[in-house]
């Protein structure tokens, strides 16, 4: 059973990673149009502001998931290491 549970957490991280990566693309895309958005606009401190509070906020949905992830590995990791013992 232990060994079933660990194949399927094993898994589970491995697809976490990819999701992971799929999120860091998807913070690429979505930065480059308020990057591009600055640029063309003349560089005014309005324009300037917002474009980095979007980048802030895409930043944000970006790196949390990291550090949840990172989270959730130190914690199966904790949980599977007394079952793993016995």
């Amino acid at each position: 059973m232990s060994a079933t549970l660990t194949t399927f957490i094993g898994m589970f991280m491995k697809l976490g990673v990819v999701a992971l990566i799929f999120n860091e693309v998807r913070g690429a895309v979505l930065a480059l149009p308020v990057l591009y958005a600055m640029y063309h606009s003349g560089g005014s401190l309005m324009a300037i502001w917002l474009g980095l509070c979007s980048l802030a906020g895409i930043a944000l949905s970006v790196v949390v998931p990291i550090f949840a992830a990172k989270k959730l590995e130190r914690f199966a990791q904790a949980k599977l290491a007394p079952a793993v013992a016995h």
